[in-house]
């Protein structure tokens, strides 16, 4: 077996980090993501740590009906990178892209093609691909993104996944920082527009007398849904209210889910407040008009920054579900 190395990188999961770092929130068009250098950083980065030379970047997303879009293609013709596509279902999901990651692994284990996999991502589903791959004889090293308070080190990896890994290291913070660019800035004026156009259209007789929305100013959402990067994982305390409130306190598990639905409600807000920053009056009043259904990428953005801080399992509860969209309809009307 050639003694070089290959790097697998799930997409969705590298970008959703990376993203969530730089701008708070999983949502695409929140941040820039400078393709040639994060690559060319892991890179170097996996060659630091290996000393051997890289046979290709295997590099995984979705797409409409599994089609290269210009972004793909971009990054398709960096050096050294091969692009895998799967599709997206009709509700908004990745398929095939585990599977096209899982088989190559595999693959690229029986040919001996390399040695050495690094790999991108914290799916659980992959570890039964890792296994099979180190029977093979290759060596399986995650790489991921520091988080020093997780329990692994790593954000959002599965367990099983890590525990399958024969190793784990981290992608420098510096390179994070310089390939993820935030782009969104909370404009009130902007979003005071927006909101008057879109009530406007959704209530044309009375465009000419509509008062003035009560916008929240950046000093109360910091108080309200917090700035961005505010939100923090769960703290350890089992006291949900303070012993100043009026209201009973809540102890032991019922604490720990108020908090969870604290979190949840400001994350869909923060999401509001990130979509309304940067879109047009127009997709305003589209997406009024078929509330309370939420256009896929919305909905996708609130479970994963959702899932950033709660963890994938808590995300998937419905009482948590329903705290976020909530959040991010409350937001908006207390605009309209």
């Amino acid at each position: 077996m050639p003694s070089q190395t290959a790097i697998f990188i799930d997409a969705g999961f590298l970008l959703s980090l990376g993203g969530h770092r730089a701008a708070g929130t999983t949502l695409r068009s929140a941040f820039t993501t400078h393709y040639e250098s994060l690559v060319r950083g892991i890179v170097q980065t996996v060659k630091k740590d290996s000393g051997l030379s890289n046979l290709r970047v295997y590099w995984y997303d979705a797409s409409k009906d599994g089609l290269f879009t210009e972004q793909h293609k971009r990054i398709g013709l960096i050096s050294g990178v091969k692009v895998r596509l799967g599709r997206i279902s009709y509700n908004g999901e990745q398929k095939g892209v585990d599977l096209r990651l899982a088989l190559d692994l595999v693959g690229v284990a029986r040919t001996r093609a390399a040695s050495v996999a690094y790999l991108v991502s914290g799916d659980d589903d992959l570890a039964e691909a890792v296994e099979e791959a180190q029977d093979l004889g290759m060596r399986v090293v995650l790489l991921g993104v520091a988080k020093p308070e997780s329990r692994l080190g790593v954000a959002s990896v599965a367990e099983h996944l890590a525990l399958t890994a024969d190793a784990i290291e981290t992608i420098p913070d510096q390179l994070l920082d310089s390939a993820f660019t935030r782009v969104i800035e909370w404009d009130q004026n902007h979003s005071e527009k927006s909101a008057l156009i879109a009530k406007a259209g959704a209530n044309p007789d009375d465009s000419n007398t509509i008062d003035r929305p009560s916008v929240p100013t950046p000093a109360v959402m910091a108080q309200k849904v917090g700035p961005f990067n505010s939100v923090e994982p769960l703290p350890d305390a089992e006291i949900v209210y303070s012993s100043g409130s009026s209201r009973q306190g809540f102890q032991g598990s019922a604490a720990y889910e108020q908090k969870e639905l604290a979190v949840a409600e400001e994350i869909g807000g923060k999401v509001a407040e990130s979509w309304l920053a940067l879109t047009t009056q127009a997709e305003v009043l589209e997406l009024l008009a078929d509330k309370p259904q939420l256009p896929l990428e919305i909905d996708r953005t609130l479970l994963k920054d959702c899932a950033q801080v709660l963890g994938e399992w808590k995300t998937d509860q419905q009482k948590i579900r329903r705290a976020l969209r909530g959040a991010f309809w409350d937001y908006l009307d207390r605009l309209m």
